[in-house]
């Protein structure tokens, strides 16, 4: 089933798809590129996750997709500092992979 949209983490543009979507400039294992674009783009996938078909995705799904998931988590109520966790017990252990994608949590509002 197509995704009604996405946010694609990647650190070059993605190929085309016929689905609406945006494409935050995130390098693998490091931080995205625009900070205020990126929790911008969260707000609206968390926001259209209540009744819409959300994909997000970066290229190995474990660190940019799981520091995604867990500032989702934080926009739904669970605190910065327990959001990780969370993520890694929910979706995958090895989930938000750098010290600096957990900071990223830790101070995402």
């Amino acid at each position: 089933m197509q995704p009604t949209f996405a946010l694609y983490l990647l650190g070059r543009e993605p190929a085309p798809v016929a689905w609406e979507h945006r494409w935050l400039r995130w390098p693998d294992f490091r931080l995205p590129s625009d900070r205020a674009a990126t929790a911008d783009a969260l707000r609206e996938a968390w926001a259209r996750a209540g009744d819409e078909r959300v994909e997000i995705a970066c290229g190995g799904g474990r660190g940019r997709t799981g520091t995604a998931l867990a500032c989702l988590a934080v926009l739904d109520g669970v605190p910065n500092d327990q959001a990780v966790a969370y993520v890694r017990q929910h979706y995958a252990a090895g989930a938000v992979e750098t010290p600096w994608q957990r900071r990223f949590v830790t101070r995402f509002r």
